[in-house]
C-alpha cells in the first residue's frame, strides 16, 4: 500500500467567513501569474495573502474528469503546475486514488517537453520477512479490499523556473454495490488553494438511475459508506444532506446525469485554506431487471450484472471473535462495544449467535453452543461484552481454532437449521503475539479447522496490523477483509460492515454459460449473496456471430433451491450496449466542445485514452479488470510455488495487455533534468557517428538503409515483435527512458521503405516504392467507412556516392483527412502541423504541445515526432527526421507510422491500408535457377491469390533504433500490393476517392 505523505500548507486555519471590506489593491498586481478565474478585486486579503506568500509552485489548474459507463469509472485528472521564481523548484504532484482502482496512464509536460510513463513487468526481489525495525514488511496486497483506504500517487519533480508543469493521471475502477448503492468518490485533497478547480462526473447506465445524490464534503473520521449508515428503502427518515456549494447536477435522461463541482478560490477558502476540502461523493442506485439480471454484450465480450431482489432473509449462524489485547484500551474497546451493542439489536429471530473474547486467554460467552436470538440472551450478551477488559497478549490462532471449534460442532449437531449462512467476523487491532505467532502456521490451521464449512470475515483496526494475515485468511475462507484507520470512527465502520454481511439472500450460487460458446469466465461460484450488493461476472464469447447465449443460475434460499434459465437474445444486446456506448461519446464530445468553447489555451497533454475510447471497449476492459483481480486473489491463496508462479505470470500479462498499473507490474517514467540556473538541461541524443553521415538528429535514419543485406533461406524467420503494456499501483520509479511513444512496424519511412507487419501470419512483409518527386501517395485510404484517408507527397534529394540508385526520395508532406462528423485535417511538414478542425492552427514542429481539435488531436514532440489520434481508434504516429547540416543527398522528411488501426474498415485500401486485415502465407516453390538445370527452392508470399516472389532482409526502422528482419519483394511491390504503382498516384494532398480498381491476380 502506498503510504498517506499529506503535507499540511499554511498551517491549519479556517478563514470562515470572508468579509467583502477585507478587499484591497496592493496585491492585485501580484496575483497575475496565479490566473484565477475571479476578478482580483474580489479576492480577500487574507487569501491573496496565502498566495503571494507561496514558496512552493503553485496549482494554476486542477480539472478532474470521470465518466461512469455501467458501473465502470474511468477518471482522468489533469493538473497545471507553475513555478513563478526564477530559480528552480521542486513540484509535487499527488492525488488520492481509491485503493480497487488501476492506474492507466502517467504523462507530463515540463519545459516543453512530453514525459511519457510506461508500465513494465516488476523486476523480482530477494524476499525478506522482516524489515529494519523487525516488523513484517507491508507488502502489496493481491487485492485490495480495504476500500476505506486510498493509494497516493505521487510525482515529485524539479519545475525550470518561470516555467509551467503539465500532468496526467488516469484509472479505473469497476464501482462495487453496498446497502443498495453505488458509491463513487474523488479526493480533493490538492494542499493548496487552486486558481481553477472543476469536478465533473458524468454517469451513464444501461439501466434507468433510480435514485442519485450528492453527499456533503467528506472529511476525517466519517470516511467510508458506513459512516453515514444504510441509505436504502429501510433506512430511517432523515434530513436530505446538502451537496456542497456550487454543485450542479443535471438529468437529460433517466439514463444519464452529470454532476459538476467547481468552486473558485474564495469559495475553497471558505472550506479550508489548506487544501484539504475532502471527498466528493456521490451515490446512485439503478434499476433491476428481474430473473437472471443485465447482460451487456459487446465486442466479443460480455459483463453480467446480477443482483436479485425480494428475497426471503436466510437465517445466519454468528460467532463474534473480538480482540480484547491491552492495544485495545481507550477508544478502540470503547467504539467496539458501541458497535456491538447495535448490531446486537439488529440480530433477527431465527439467527443464532455466540461472543468470543481473546488476549492471551480465550473467553466463551456460551461455551459449546450457539444461542436463538431472544430477549434474555441479547441481554445477557450485552453484560458479556459490557465487561471486557483489554489487557495481555494477542492469540489469534488460538481464537479463530476455539472459533471455528464452537461453530462446527454447532453446524454438525441436531439443532443447525438447513440452508442457513454461516460465518465468524473476527476482529483484531494487533500481530499474533501468543501462541502460534507464524503467519502460514496460522492459516493451515485455520483450513483445517474450517474445512470449507463457513466463512470467515476479518476486521483490523489500526496501523499495527498484520493485514496481508488477515486478507489471505479471509480469502481463502470465502470471507472479505475491512480495514478500519487508526483515526476512523470505528464504530460506524464496524456498524457498516455488518449491514453489508448481515442479511444473506442466497448461498451457493453457480452462473453457467452455454458450454462451448464462452470462454475465460471470471469468478462465477459465489457461497453467499447479501442483500443490497452485486455480482459481476464478464467473459469472452468464443462464437461472436451466435445468436443467443443460454444462462442458467443456481442458487439456495432459506427453505428452497432457485433456478432461472434465460436465453440471452446477443445481437439485441450488443446493439443497446452500442446504443449506450454512444451517449457516452456524444457526452464526451459535448464536454470536448464546451472546453473549446471556453477560455484558456486549449493545449494539454494527451493521455492516449479517452472516455470514448474507453467507452468502446469497456465490457473487454470490465473483464480485464476482473481477470485480474481474480488472479491475484487466486494469487494470494496459492498454497505451492509453482500455482504462484502461474498466477503471477498470468496477472502480469493481462496487467501489461489493458495497461494497469497493479501489485506486480511498475510504473516507469523518465525524469526531467533541470540545471543549476534554473533551465531544463538539453535533450539527449544519440551520439553521432561520423562514418556515417556528415549530420545526425534524434530521428535521423542511417543512409545504409536501402542497402540491405539478402540473407540465406535458412537464416531466422522474420516475425513480428510483441508489443507489451502494463501497470501497477505502486510508488513511481523515475529513469532516463528514451522511447516515449508506442507504434507498430506498419510504416513508411525514408526512401521510402514500406514496411507491413502480418501479426496473425506472424510474418513481416517489405517492400520499396521508386517515386518521383512530385507524387503524391496514397497510404491509407477508408473514406467511405471511417472518413479517414492518408496522403504522402515526395521530395527529390541526389543519391549518394556509390549508390545504386539515380536519386532518391522521401517524403515530405503527410496529410490525414478526416470526413466524419464533420471534415478536418491536419498537414505535417518537416517544420510546422497545420490542424484544420474546429479553427485552424499552425503548430511549430520544434515545439511540444497537445491539442484537441474535436474529431482530431494532435501530440507534437518537439523536433522528434507528431502524433495523430482520431476518435480514440486510430492513431498515426509521424517522424520528423531534421539535419542540423545536411549532405546534399539529405533532406529534412518524415516517417509514417500505423499505431493504432482499430478504427480502419477491413475495406481500408492503401499502399499500407490494404495490407491491415490481410494474412499472408510463405511457401517454397521450385525454380530452376541455374543453366544445368539445377532446381532450387524459392521463397513465395502468398497475398490473396496471388504468388510474390519474396528474399530475406533486415530493415532498420524507428529512427534506426531498431532492426526487424522481413520478407522483401522486389520490383516496386508488383504482385504484392493491389494493381500498379500508378494507382496510388492523387492529384493532390486532399484527395480522398475510394480505391478504383479490382486486384491484380497472378
Amino acid at each position: 500500500m502506498l503510504l498517506f505523505t499529506l503535507l499540511v500548507c499554511f498551517g491549519s486555519c479556517v478563514l470562515g467567513q470572508l468579509e467583502e471590506s477585507q478587499f484591497g489593491d496592493d496585491l492585485d498586481s501580484d496575483l497575475t501569474d496565479f490566473d484565477l478565474d475571479i476578478a482580483p478585486r474580489r479576492v480577500p486579503r487574507q487569501v491573496k495573502s496565502i498566495l503571494t506568500k507561496e514558496t512552493k509552485p503553485h496549482i494554476q489548474e486542477l480539472s478532474i474528469k470521470t465518466t461512469v459507463i455501467s458501473r465502470y469509472a474511468f477518471t482522468a485528472v489533469f493538473c497545471t503546475m507553475l513555478n513563478r521564481h526564477s530559480a528552480a523548484s521542486e513540484g509535487v504532484f499527488q492525488f488520492q486514488i481509491p485503493a480497487a482502482a488501476y492506474v492507466s496512464n502517467f504523462t507530463m509536460i515540463i519545459g516543453g517537453r512530453v514525459y511519457q510513463s510506461e508500465v513494465k513487468p516488476k523486476e523480482k526481489k530477494v524476499r525478506q520477512e522482516k524489515g529494519e525495525n523487525g516488523k513484517p514488511k507491508n507488502k502489496e496486497s493481491g487485492d485490495t479490499s480495504a476500500e476505506s483506504e486510498v493509494e497516493v500517487f505521487r510525482m515529485a519533480v524539479s519545475i525550470p523556473g518561470r516555467n509551467r508543469a503539465f500532468f496526467l493521471l488516469t484509472y479505473e475502477e469497476l464501482l462495487q454495490r453496498r446497502l443498495g448503492r453505488y458509491e463513487h468518490v474523488t479526493s480533493l485533497r490538492p494542499l493548496q488553494l487552486v486558481s481553477r478547480l472543476s469536478l465533473e462526473v458524468t454517469i451513464v447506465d444501461h439501466s434507468p438511475i433510480t435514485h442519485l445524490e450528492v453527499l456533503p464534503l467528506r472529511n476525517g473520521k466519517s470516511n467510508s459508506a458506513a459512516a453515514v449508515g444504510p441509505s436504502g428503502p429501510n433506512a430511517k427518515a432523515a434530513a436530505k444532506p446538502e451537496p456542497p456549494a456550487t454543485t450542479v447536477v443535471n438529468r437529460t435522461n433517466s439514463n444519464f446525469c452529470k454532476i459538476t463541482f467547481g468552486p473558485n478560490i474564495v469559495q475553497q477558502a471558505k472550506i479550508t485554506t489548506n487544501g484539504i476540502l475532502g471527498d466528493f461523493v456521490i451515490r446512485y442506485d439503478v434499476e433491476r431487471e428481474m430473473g437472471i439480471g443485465d447482460i451487456q454484450v459487446l465486442n466479443g465480450h460480455f459483463v453480467h450484472y446480477f443482483a436479485p431482489k425480494d428475497l426471503p432473509v436466510v437465517p445466519k449462524n454468528v460467532v463474534f471473535v473480538i480482540d480484547t489485547s491491552a492495544s485495545m484500551l481507550g477508544t478502540k474497546i470503547r467504539q467496539t462495544k458501541d458497535a456491538l451493542f447495535t448490531i446486537l439489536r439488529d440480530l433477527r429471530p431465527d439467527d443464532h449467535f455466540n461472543f468470543i473474547s481473546f488476549s492471551s486467554k480465550i473467553k466463551v460467552w456460551q461455551p459449546n453452543r450457539l444461542v436463538p436470538v431472544t430477549p434474555l440472551n441479547i441481554r445477557d450478551a450485552k453484560k458479556f461484552i459490557y465487561t471486557l477488559v483489554p489487557t495481555g497478549g494477542t492469540n489469534i490462532d488460538g481464537a479463530i481454532q476455539t472459533g471455528s471449534t464452537l461453530l462446527g460442532d454447532y453446524l454438525s449437531g441436531p439443532d443447525a437449521i438447513p440452508n442457513s449462512v454461516s460465518l465468524i467476523i473476527f476482529l483484531t487491532d494487533g500481530r499474533p503475539t501468543v501462541g502460534e505467532i507464524r503467519s502460514p502456521a496460522i492459516l493451515g490451521n485455520t483450513r483445517s479447522a474450517v474445512q470449507e464449512k463457513f466463512c470467515i470475515f476479518t476486521i483490523g483496526i489500526g496501523n499495527d496490523v498484520d493485514y496481508r494475515l488477515l486478507e489471505r485468511m479471509a480469502l481463502e475462507n470465502c470471507g472479505m477483509m475491512r480495514r478500519i484507520r487508526e483515526d476512523s470512527d470505528a464504530s460506524s465502520m464496524l456498524k457498516g460492515f455488518y449491514d453489508e454481511i448481515g442479511t444473506p439472500l442466497l448461498s451457493d450460487i453457480r452462473i453457467n454459460y452455454t458450454e462451448d460458446s464462452v470462454q475465460y469466465v471470471t469468478q462465477h461460484l459465489f457461497t453467499n449473496y447479501f442483500n443490497g450488493t452485486e455480482i459481476v461476472i464478464a467473459g469472452k464469447l468464443t462464437n461472436q456471430s451466435a445468436d443467443s447465449l443460454h444462462v442458467q443460475v443456481t442458487a439456495s434460499n432459506s427453505d428452497k433451491s432457485i433456478i432461472l434459465e434465460t436465453d440471452v437474445p446477443l445481437r439485441q444486446r450488443q446493439a443497446e450496449t452500442e446504443k449506450h456506448v454512444k451517449a457516452v461519446k456524444a457526452a464526451a464530445a459535448a464536454t470536448a466542445r464546451a472546453k473549446a468553447k471556453a477560455p484558456g489555451t486549449g493545449v494539454t497533454p494527451g493521455s492516449g485514452i479517452t472516455p470514448g475510447s474507453v467507452a468502446e471497449d469497456f465490457v473487454e476492459r470490465v473483464w480485464g479488470f476482473l481477470s485480474v483481480k481474480d488472479g491475484l486473489r487466486s494469487r494470494l491463496r496459492s498454497q505451492t510455488s509453482k500455482d504462484r508462479e502461474d498466477h503471477t505470470q498470468k496477472v502480469a500479462n493481462l496487467s501489461l495487455t489493458y495497461h494497469f498499473l497493479t501489485p506486480l507490474t511498475s510504473l516507469v517514467v523518465e525524469k526531467p533534468e533541470v540545471l543549476a540556473d534554473g533551465t531544463m538541461a538539453p535533450a539527449p541524443t544519440p551520439a553521432a557517428d561520423t562514418n556515417k553521415a556528415p549530420s545526425s538528429s534524434v530521428n535521423e535514419l542511417p543512409d545504409d538503409m536501402e542497402e540491405d543485406a539478402v540473407q540465406s533461406l535458412g537464416g531466422k524467420t522474420p516475425g513480428s515483435q510483441s508489443n507489451t503494456h502494463s501497470k501497477m499501483m505502486g510508488k513511481v520509479e523515475r529513469r532516463q527512458v528514451k522511447k516515449s511513444i508506442t507504434i507498430t512496424k506498419t510504416s513508411a519511412d525514408g526512401d521510402p521503405h514500406f514496411v507491413v507487419e502480418f501479426p496473425l501470419s506472424k510474418l513481416t512483409v517489405c517492400f520499396n516504392i521508386n517515386g518521383e518527386p512530385g507524387h503524391i501517395l496514397r497510404l491509407v485510404s477508408d473514406h467511405k467507412y471511417s472518413g479517414v484517408t492518408v496522403n504522402g507527397k515526395l521530395i527529390g534529394a541526389p543519391a549518394p556516392p556509390g549508390s545504386h540508385k539515380q536519386q532518391r526520395t522521401y517524403f515530405s508532406t503527410i496529410t490525414i483527412v478526416v470526413d466524419r462528423p464533420k471534415r478536418a485535417y491536419i498537414e505535417v511538414t518537416p517544420k510546422k502541423v497545420i490542424l484544420d478542425g474546429r479553427d485552424r492552427m499552425v503548430l511549430p514542429c520544434d515545439s511540444t504541445v497537445a491539442v484537441d481539435s474535436g474529431a482530431l488531436s494532435v501530440s507534437i514532440v518537439g523536433k522528434s515526432n507528431v502524433t495523430v489520434t482520431i476518435g480514440g481508434t486510430i492513431s498515426f504516429v509521424i517522424l520528423v527526421h531534421h539535419y542540423k547540416n545536411p549532405a546534399p543527398y539529405q533532406r529534412d522528411h518524415l516517417g509514417f507510422y500505423i499505431s493504432k488501426s482499430k478504427g480502419l474498415s477491413h475495406n481500408c485500401h492503401g499502399l499500407l491500408g490494404q495490407f491491415l486485415y490481410e494474412n499472408v502465407g510463405l511457401a517454397e516453390l521450385p525454380v530452376d535457377s541455374s543453366a544445368q538445370g539445377e532446381i532450387k527452392p524459392t521463397p513465395v508470399l502468398k497475398v490473396k491469390d496471388r504468388s510474390v516472389p519474396v528474399v530475406q532482409k533486415t530493415r532498420r526502422i524507428y529512427s534506426g533504433t531498431q532492426s526487424v528482419d522481413c520478407w522483401f519483394a522486389r520490383n516496386n511491390a508488383a504482385k504484392l500490393i493491389d494493381g500498379q504503382y500508378e494507382d496510388y498516384l492523387m492529384s493532390h494532398m486532399f484527395h480522398t476517392g475510394d480505391w478504383p480498381h479490382g486486384t491484380n491476380r497472378a
